[in-house]
């Protein structure tokens, strides 16, 4: 059953897509500045998805959306014990921003954990740490984790276990935010980390 409900918020995040076109084409004009840019459309805009956040860092210190997208971002929802997709997707989102590094365009990598009981402060930074140099860890308290999953669209549910090894089903999209801009973009698990370089590209230039 828990597996359907991510199909549903998959399904959901989707259905935002795709009204954008016709929201901001409506009079045959266009305002928005990243429209070449896009291969994705929101329903209703861009700004349907994201917002602020209130979390916790690595070192334990509280940090808000602002302390932490103070240039390009690239945001995932997973968790540390997660098997094999979330070190799959983390990685290649690291694989992204050092490509882009290499144009001289600097974007910060953001792992956000949606298993709060288990990922503590120096879990989360740990494995951020592991996986990027640059890349920013937080946590939070279960209402907070839920605070900013809700504002990003995402779904997660934790399995029931009887042990500290259960599993969380949660959706997988990476997610562009911008310091000035908010959210922009969010990127597929199956798209690559040359491919997903050059979309990020095309959005700051356009900054």
């Amino acid at each position: 059953m828990s597996r359907q409900y991510a199909i549903i918020a998959a399904v959901v995040l989707a259905a935002l897509v795709g009204g954008v076109w016709v929201a901001t084409m409506i009079g045959g004009r266009s305002e928005d500045q990243f429209a070449q840019c896009r291969a994705s459309q929101i329903a209703g805009g861009a700004d349907q998805i994201g917002g602020p956040f209130e979390l916790i860092d690595s070192r334990g210190v509280t940090v808000t959306d602002k302390d932490v997208i103070t240039e390009p971002a690239l945001l995932y929802f997973g968790y540390t014990f997660c098997p094999d997709v979330c070190p799959f997707d983390v990685a290649r989102n690291a694989d992204a921003v050092d490509i882009l590094q290499e144009r001289g365009k600097m974007v910060t990598p953001v792992f956000i954990s949606i298993d709060p009981e288990r990922d503590t402060p120096e879990v989360v930074g740990d494995f951020a740490a592991n996986l990027h140099e640059r890349m920013i860890g937080l946590t939070g308290s279960p209402e907070q984790v839920k605070a900013a999953s809700k504002a990003y669209k995402t779904y997660y549910k934790a399995q029931p276990a009887e042990d500290n090894y259960y599993l969380v089903d949660h959706s997988t999209f990476s997610y562009l935010v911008l310091p000035e801009q908010g959210f922009v973009e969010f990127f597929r698990r199956d798209m690559a980390s040359e491919d997903m370089a050059d979309a990020i590209e095309c959005f700051v230039d356009n900054m």
